[in-house]
């Protein structure tokens, strides 16, 4: 509350600038309500991993000063002030700064963590920083481009030798069966069944044709059911084969141009069952190991993978084939994946799978072969 029209001591006279309109139209506007917030807060697995990599390395975080990128409701300051940091610093975009004001001052640690208010990019700090905590990840890790802000923050605030929580992170595709992949296709089925009807009224009742417009709606739907990600808590039974591990992520040393520059690694999916394979499955894992300066005693990994136990709120992008692709056990997908920024908007994304089946009765023995003309390529976004 504010006091002779003084703010309140945690949110410090420091500040920086709000997000410029359209990129909180399109990113931030949702983060300042608490409905949000509080979705994120009660993923337990997610909470739950930040709070044991805090607490169970006091050590590390005892007499420190810490920088919490994108704080939102600022549990992440809470939870390292808990652990004994010197002072912490909570930068948070929208105004659901204002909440976590609140719950620093109600939960007494107003002397320890100063809220800030304005994107990282234009805050200015009293000093260099020993940590950073940020639970920066989106939709198949990069979904969001809040990655950019972590890594602004590391190389304007960090200290030499200081660590970033979480530390590594890695993507993941496997090859799965999929209900959805039909469902998806039946609604595309009937979306153009409807535009058929739609456009016989339209010359009937009103004698203008609109059939001209045909591959126009099409394309707009298969964009829409065939070329978009969706997300889904896919079930460990639905893997038709083992995940493969095709990028990692040192933030210690990641620089920010090789998050921005699109890329292409390669992937290679060996097939456990027999089974049609209708969609590939991405998802990520973080992990929080500290720095070689400074490592986490008690290392903990947060993981998206297909759990029965206890799924996140991130899920896994299913990206669905159509056609599905025949498989036998034994028999192998090579291929590539190319992940870009979307140009209309950066903080989403553009995927491409290059690829092709190797039956297991023609695998060389040797090296992953080179693709082959007959390749298949399916493009897709993350919205």
């Amino acid at each position: 509350m504010e006091q002779n029209g003084r703010l309140p001591e945690n949110s410090s006279d420091l500040k920086g600038d709000a997000p410029d309109a359209t990129d909180f139209a399109n990113y931030f506007c949702t983060y300042a309500f608490l409905f949000h917030q509080k979705e994120m807060l009660e993923d337990h697995k997610r909470t739950g991993a930040y709070y044991t990599a805090i607490m169970q390395n006091q050590a590390q975080f005892k007499d420190k000063v810490v920088l919490d990128v994108g704080a939102g409701s600022g549990i992440l300051a809470i939870f390292a002030a808990q652990a004994g940091a010197r002072k912490v610093y909570a930068v948070e975009a929208t105004d659901v700064a204002k909440h976590a004001r609140k719950l620093v001052q109600h939960n007494r640690l107003g002397s320890i963590i100063s809220v800030i208010q304005g994107t990282i990019e234009t805050v200015e700090l009293p000093e260099k920083v020993d940590l950073i905590v940020s639970e920066w990840m989106g939709y198949f890790l990069l979904r969001e481009s809040m990655l950019d802000s972590v890594l602004v923050a590391r190389d304007k605030f960090l200290k030499p030798g200081g660590a970033l929580y979480p530390s590594h992170a890695r993507l993941y595709v496997a090859p799965i069966r999929s209900n959805l992949t039909h469902s998806r296709q039946n609604e595309f089925r009937n979306a153009m069944e409807g535009w058929a009807s739609f456009t016989d009224d339209m010359q009937r009742y009103y004698g203008v044709r609109m059939d001209c417009l045909n591959d126009s709606f099409r394309d707009e739907q298969k964009q829409y059911y065939q070329q978009t990600a969706a997300w889904a808590d896919v079930s460990p039974n639905q893997l038709a084969g083992r995940p493969w591990c095709f990028k990692q992520y040192d933030l210690l040393t990641v620089t920010p141009q090789e998050i921005i520059d699109s890329f292409k690694e390669h992937f290679e999916l060996q097939i456990i069952e027999a089974a049609p394979i209708e969609a590939f499955a991405g998802f990520f894992d973080v992990q929080f190991k500290g720095s070689p300066e400074n490592p986490a005693s008690f290392e903990v990994l947060l993981s998206t993978a297909p759990d029965p136990q206890c799924s996140t709120h991130w899920g896994q992008q299913v990206f669905h084939l159509y056609p599905p692709i025949n498989a036998q056990p034994g028999d192998r997908i090579s291929g590539d994946i190319n992940i870009s920024r979307k140009k209309e908007n950066h903080r989403l994304m553009q995927v491409v799978f290059q690829h092709c089946i190797i039956p297991r009765q023609q695998q060389p023995q040797a090296a992953t072969p080179k693709l082959q003309s007959t390749e298949r390529v399916d493009f897709f976004s993350i919205e």
